[in-house]
């Protein structure tokens, strides 16, 4: 079995700048790990990176990329940097595979050389299982990615097994569900619950796509971070192909985007007008993950949707606050 060092360990977060990755990096200072952040700032946001990392500003496929992983010398690489716009990936395919695919590779290739013990590689549950058979999905489900985004995610697992079976690198994929929370950007297209906090705040309709019933697997941010760190240790098989190293990181249940938005208007306490639109083209249906592996493993989320939307309804209010006075 491959384990990892306990104490004393060099993390390197990639997108540490970004919403979920600005966690992941907060998480591993807690448990007193050195950190440093690379984010090229696309999208990320350099209050978010936290006061005790040493921040780079950086593009992922650059070659001074390799000269900082050579430099420190990391234990850890923890993986969010990634271009994660299903749309963009449609419309540039090219930027998406630069960035998702090229960005990784020239990570790998750095961290191999370096003697890098582990990377906890963020990989998608939503895209990379396509429509899925099955209700929660489980890791072995068939894969089967409808869009360049997804396929980038599910080729970056085969190039870490790769690594892994050639040169004997470590690794993790974590296949998130929805994650919301705290820093989440209400302007992409993952941030309904952003999006519908700020509107129900600001006394805006919703706008709702289709039906509304299309149902996703909502996790919530803090959960995400902890299961961060149990990849970081957690032993694994020596053998196996890439979902033998894969865990979904979610609830196990679906919620439908109407039901969504009846509980975070439960939670504010107040009720808000809808508006409907046309059913986004190539939509997934359902979406929901099966998480016993993880469970397996000690982690299970602890954040009930409800506790989750109200924190996140807490922190989107107080920032309103803040630029109200500003």
């Amino acid at each position: 079995m491959e384990t990892m060092p306990e104490d004393g360990r060099k993390v390197l977060v990639t997108g540490g700048a970004g919403f979920i990755g600005s966690h992941v990096a907060d998480a591993h200072l807690e448990r007193g790990d050195r950190v440093w952040i690379v984010d090229d700032l696309s999208s990320g946001r350099l209050d978010n990176v936290p006061s005790g990392a040493e921040f780079h500003r950086m593009d992922i496929a650059d070659p001074e990329m390799r000269d900082l992983i050579r430099d420190v010398g990391f234990d850890l690489v923890n993986h969010h940097a990634a271009q994660i716009d299903v749309r963009r990936s449609v419309a540039d395919p090219l930027l998406d595979a630069r960035t998702n695919i090229l960005g990784l590779v020239n990570i790998l290739e750095a961290a191999r050389r370096a003697g890098t013990r582990r990377v906890v590689f963020v990989s998608s549950g939503g895209v990379v299982y396509g429509e899925p058979e099955a209700l929660p999905t489980p890791e072995h489900a068939p894969k089967s990615p409808l869009s360049p985004y997804g396929i980038s995610k599910l080729a970056g697992e085969y190039y870490l097994n790769y690594y892994r079976e050639i040169h004997g690198m470590s690794y993790v994929a974590l296949r998130y569900g929805n994650v919301y929370g705290p820093r989440q950007d209400p302007h992409g297209e993952a941030g309904v619950v952003a999006i519908f906090a700020n509107r129900i705040l600001g006394g805006e309709p919703l706008g709702i796509h289709g039906d509304g019933e299309q149902t996703r697997d909502y996790v919530y941010v803090g959960d995400v971070a902890r299961a961060n760190l149990a990849a970081a240790g957690m032993p694994l098989p020596a053998t196996g192909g890439i979902d033998a190293r894969a865990f979904n990181v979610a609830t196990g249940a679906g919620t439908s985007v109407n039901e969504l938005a009846r509980t975070l208007e439960e939670v504010a306490g107040t009720r808000t007008a809808r508006v409907t639109w046309g059913a986004r083209p190539g939509e997934l249906r359902h979406s929901a993950l099966a998480i016993a592996r993880m469970a397996r493993r000690g982690w299970a989320p602890a954040f009930s949707l409800r506790e989750g939307l109200s924190a996140t309804l807490e922190h989107i209010a107080a920032q309103r606050a803040v630029a109200r006075v500003g």
